[in-house]
């Protein structure tokens, strides 16, 4: 298994990111991290790790420059970080050690929305999307566009947010599946729930990496 600190160069930035790719990669999962986290946040690294162990790689990364976070509204800016993403996409579809592999999306909180507005614009091009405790309400517009097969996980005590997940779920047109997962709050920090997060993500990427 391969894993590097690698650099991002972007139009008007560079963003510093993690890159794991085991030994013939089934493809890459791309994590776009909610607000005011990062590519250490220790939720998306233990799921990043349990995709890994099922031979897919993944590419944690910070939206924002240190310095540009030091900016709360920046945090919130969905335009700005649906723009890194996809810049950053394209960084990965043409980077000569990883345009072979096929690409998906893990959102989390805000970064859900960010991945259902970046899916939408490169279509096809990415295989399927996993919403954590998502906000896909703020990709409203973007919606009816997304083509990836996409997964919304929600935990069953998060009420509010199961509220806007079933409004977008109701815009999505792709293959769609939501799911409640049993005696979980927002960030899924009861015993074993962030595992079961995992299981449905990896089941969901396994089945539309291959197709």
């Amino acid at each position: 298994m391969k894993r590097e600190e690698i650099s991002i160069p972007l139009a008007s930035v560079t963003l510093k990111g993690e890159l794991v790719l085991p030994e013939n990669a089934l493809g890459i999962v791309v994590f776009s991290h909610g607000s005011g986290s990062s590519r250490f946040s220790p939720r998306n690294k233990m799921v990043a790790e349990l995709i890994q162990q099922h031979g897919m790689g993944t590419l944690l990364f910070d939206l924002l420059t240190e310095q540009e976070d030091r900016i709360y509204e920046n945090r919130f800016n969905i335009d700005l970080l649906v723009s890194r993403l996809i810049e950053a996409t394209e960084w990965l579809m043409h980077n000569v050690e990883t345009q072979e592999f096929s690409v998906a999306y893990f959102g989390a909180s805000t970064g859900a929305a960010s991945a259902l507005r970046a899916a939408a614009y490169f279509e096809k091009k990415i295989k399927a999307v996993v919403s954590r405790g998502g906000r896909p309400d703020l990709a409203l517009k973007a919606l009816p566009m997304v083509t990836a097969p996409t997964l919304l996980i929600v935990g069953q005590l998060d009420v509010p947010v199961i509220q806007m997940n079933k409004q977008a779920f109701d815009q999505l047109h792709c293959i769609k599946e939501m799911k409640i997962i049993p005696g979980a709050t927002h960030l899924f920090e009861e015993p074993g729930k962030l595992i079961e997060v995992a299981e449905m993500a990896i089941s969901w990427y396994k089945e539309y990496f291959i197709k």
